[in-house]
């Protein structure tokens, strides 16, 4: 790409199609708050309706894709390259990941065209853990250095604020969708199973399962639900650990907050939550009811002593995880609109 000669802030434009309260709308919102971000890149967000096949007008000097790919969306996928043709473009791959695949994709080599049709499109394609870009390779979905590693963060001084728990996990909470890929439909009969009366479960959240989550949940007084919470931190305060049974898992911002606020972490370890797993997150040895009751019997007896001093080391693989986001962005930017003439850009990775 030609370098762009403007001593203004670069137009940086991301494209989305959903809107709802989640990691990507919450990662983008610390992007375009952050003052470190914006002293050289002005990152806004554009909402795409859904059954829109045409691509927006934005003023941009690099667009960012966080667009759904699918057969049916390609019409506009297409349409975006077409109507900027010369402008640097990357897309962010939030959702397509290996255990996505072996559960709901029957015709993979169909859907291994779809995605290599629409990456095409692009300059650069994103993988938002290790794990997913890994598998993205190894399916021949993508070349590596067509890549660049995008790891979200949406603030976690809040989180660090925290105490780190100092004792045994008592009270358990998840946070998510309530739906097929999160796996709470199993857990909730897991943690069920547990005998003790003084451990909690708290399902953080909504969504289409929520009437069969509480039908199972039924007649247990230690397991509850809350909706959503415009204060993370706030909600996560309340928990001793957290746990992710998700069945699969692009990457999962809630294991990064969950580090950083000094909590135990117990997940299935698939997809990009392996990449949490390196940093100190327990992973459940197996992925049926009985494997869950048992690992999370095991945290709620662990040695305190023990347990704090994993979870201060978790607190610490984590702490530059805003650093590393905004440095992904910086490298991202980089790539794609060289601008050595701008030393502000510097400022990115200070």
């Amino acid at each position: 790409m030609n370098p762009v000669h403007t001593l203004r802030p670069l137009r940086v434009v991301h494209l989305v199609d959903d809107v709802s309260w989640g990691g990507v709308t919450r990662g983008l919102g610390f992007l375009g708050r952050d003052c470190a971000v914006s002293a050289v890149a002005r990152h806004s967000v554009v909402a795409v309706p859904a059954n829109s096949l045409r691509a927006p007008e934005v003023e941009a000097d690099m667009i960012v894709s966080h667009l759904t790919v699918s057969w049916r969306n390609m019409p506009r996928l297409t349409s975006l390259r077409a109507r900027y043709p010369d402008l640097p473009m990357a897309h962010v791959e939030h959702s397509y990941c290996e255990g996505f695949v072996a559960g709901n994709v029957l015709r993979r080599l169909r859907f291994n065209t779809l995605l290599r049709s629409a990456f095409a499109l692009f300059d650069l394609v994103c993988p938002v853990s290790a794990a997913q870009g890994d598998w993205l390779v190894a399916r021949g979905l993508g070349a590596p250095e067509r890549m660049q590693l995008l790891r979200s963060c949406a603030g976690i001084s809040e989180f660090l604020s925290l105490p780190v728990v100092a004792h045994a996990p008592r009270h358990f909470g998840v946070f998510g969708r309530f739906c097929m890929q999160k796996g709470f439909d199993m857990l909730i009969p897991a943690f069920r199973a547990i005998t003790r009366p003084d451990v909690t479960l708290t399902l953080v959240g909504d969504g289409p399962m929520r009437t069969e989550l509480e039908r199972l949940a039924e007649g247990d007084p230690r397991i509850g639900f809350v909706g959503y919470s415009q204060s993370p931190a706030t909600m996560m305060a309340r928990f001793d650990a957290v746990l992710m049974p998700s069945r699969w898992e692009a990457y999962g911002l809630v294991a990064l907050e969950t580090m950083a606020a000094g909590r135990g972490l117990l997940v299935s370890g698939v997809d990009g939550l392996a990449d949490h797993v390196a940093r100190g997150a327990s992973r459940c040895p197996g992925r049926g009811e009985s494997d869950w009751t048992a690992a999370i019997e095991v945290m709620a007896s662990e040695d305190p002593q023990q347990g704090r001093a994993r979870r201060i080391a978790m607190r610490e693989n984590v702490r530059n995880a805003e650093l590393q986001f905004r440095q992904g962005y910086h490298d991202l930017v980089e790539r794609l609109l060289p601008v050595d003439f701008h030393p502000e850009l510097s400022r990115l990775g200070a």
